[in-house]
Formats: structure tokens, C-alpha cells, sequence
């Protein structure tokens, strides 16, 4: 599911189920990531699946990458792989006014 920046990060803030999940690069991570975020590369491509396979299926994800291109994507893979909450930050990373770790 597609949220705003507001909505996203207004949705996250109330939420004590939330894993942040950070699909983007390592390069790209160590130019700052939202706090809390844990990285696993969609561009793994199987390495990404098996990363999905060891979280916690019943937590609320919060998905981004740079643009919300990739993270859209992840979204779709974690549906299809039985995740029923996964929420896809539209505009990505680059828009993010939020808290950011450098």
C-alpha cells in the first residue's frame, strides 16, 4: 500500500508493531537511512527473499528506498510471500523531512 511522506511517517509514529525496512544499497544506506531502519537489498534479488524469510511476518512494515520505485516493488514481493502489512513511502528516501541518521 502506497502512503504519503505525512501519512507514512504519522502512520509509523503510533505504530508499536513497526519494523522500518530499507531496501536500497549499501552505498546508498551510508548516506543516511531513517532511524531504526534495517537494510536488506532488494537488488539481492534471492538474498532479499531469503532476508524476508527470517523476519517477523505479523509486524507492520514500513518499506523505502531512494524514489519508493524499488520499495513499491518489495511491497509486492512481501504480499505475495504472505506479509499483509506493508506500507510502500511514496517519493522515497530523497523526499524524506524526517529524522535521518547520517
Amino acid at each position: 500500500m502506497d502512503l504519503s511522506q505525512e501519512e507514512w511517517a504519522e502512520k509509523l509514529a503510533n505504530d508499536e508493531n513497526a519494523f522500518i525496512l530499507d531496501v536500497r544499497t549499501p552505498e546508498e544506506v551510508e548516506e543516511g537511512y531513517i532511524p531504526g531502519a534495517t537494510n536488506i537489498d532488494i537488488y539481492l534479488g534471492q538474498g532479499f527473499l531469503d532476508g524476508l524469510e527470517e523476519l517477523d511476518k505479523s509486524k507492520n512494515y514500513y518499506v523505502y528506498c531512494r524514489s519508493g520505485n524499488r520499495s513499491g516493488q518489495a511491497c509486492a514481493i512481501m504480499n505475495s510471500v504472505g506479509f499483509e502489512r506493508a506500507y510502500n513511502l511514496e517519493g522515497g528516501f530523497s523526499n524524506w523531512e524526517g529524522e535521518v541518521v547520517e
